[in-house]
């Protein structure tokens, strides 16, 4: 049952005329509410430094994704630039997080790449770091290559690894001997078996395997999961190994369980909230309902109520 949702909810994530109708909707607006910071750069950086004062960092990220000419990359290239600028002036315990396709991966990679490079460029000149998002698997190898690239030049970014990928392994194998940062997820694009495990089994040993793997060789890795077990195994193996709790951080969503959010700051845990913002925020929220449908039932909870 589990596993027919998430298809479904990842099926409609691509459907661009639900799409359209969804983000311009207020009804709609008022669900995505939950796991969105505001449509608007001053909403989110509100809603940053509330969450900096809990003792929590952040990572802002600019909603949107594959971008249809150059010309709304470069838009979007911006507004990460004006972010940085903010969090910055603000002093707020926080960094960016993009996904290439926004920057123009498919339609240049040269552009795309002088997009990132500027950005990059500029959080090294701050002192602040660019976390690269991964998105599909067709994506993996070019994302990889830009990812290593930068940070031989800047050592300013890092990148998403995803769990449930066969080659996830050897990525961080890779990305750890480079010295590289890593954020671990689970994976929320739906891939085929030739790619990725398909049992939530699978990719939850896959995912506490490479957080191990990280743990004891990684470069304050981010360990980004909600689920209790795998975070309960986290501080089991930290503990186990005498990892100090400053030389990595656990890393959820903004709007999603803030009882196990609130107990890790609480127990000296580093956390860092991923924070997202703008108006293009459907394929986002189709995801998250996707990665953990019993979110579906706390927004049906919630519109009962109202």
């Amino acid at each position: 049952m589990l596993k027919l949702m998430r298809t479904f909810f990842l099926f409609l994530s691509r459907q661009k005329q639900l799409r359209k109708w969804m983000e311009t909707s207020r009804w709609a607006r008022r669900l995505s509410a939950r796991f969105v910071a505001g449509d608007n750069l001053p909403d989110a950086l509100g809603t940053c430094q509330r969450i900096n004062a809990e003792g929590i960092a952040v990572t802002l990220d600019h909603l949107g994704e594959n971008v249809t000419s150059l010309e709304e990359a470069a838009v979007s290239r911006d507004a990460y630039m004006r972010a940085l600028a903010e969090i910055d002036k603000l002093k707020i315990d926080g960094n960016v997080s993009l996904k290439l396709t926004q920057f123009g991966m498919d339609l240049s990679l040269a552009e795309c790449t002088a997009n990132v490079e500027a950005l990059v460029r500029q959080a090294a000149a701050l002192g602040n770091f660019v976390r690269v998002d991964m998105e599909s698997s067709e994506y993996t190898d070019r994302t990889l290559d830009l990812v290593v690239d930068l940070h031989n030049r800047y050592k300013a970014t890092g990148v998403v690894i995803q769990a449930y990928l066969y080659r996830s392994r050897k990525d961080v194998e890779m990305l750890c001997a480079r010295g590289i940062r890593v954020r671990l997820c689970k994976g929320a694009y739906l891939e085929p078996p030739t790619a990725a495990f398909q049992s939530k089994a699978d990719v939850d040993r896959n995912f506490v395997e490479l957080m191990n793997l990280l743990l004891e060789t990684g470069v304050y890795p981010a360990i980004a999961t909600h689920d209790e077990k795998i975070i309960a195994q986290t501080e089991r193996f930290v503990e186990s190994r005498k990892i100090a709790r400053d030389s990595f951080e656990f890393q959820m969503l903004y709007g999603i369980r803030r009882d196990i959010q609130k107990r890790l700051v609480n127990e000296g845990y580093r956390l860092r909230l991923y924070v997202p913002y703008g108006q293009a925020w459907y394929p986002y929220f189709m995801r998250r309902l996707a990665e953990r449908p019993a979110n579906v039932f706390f927004l049906a909870r919630n519109l009962l109520r109202n």
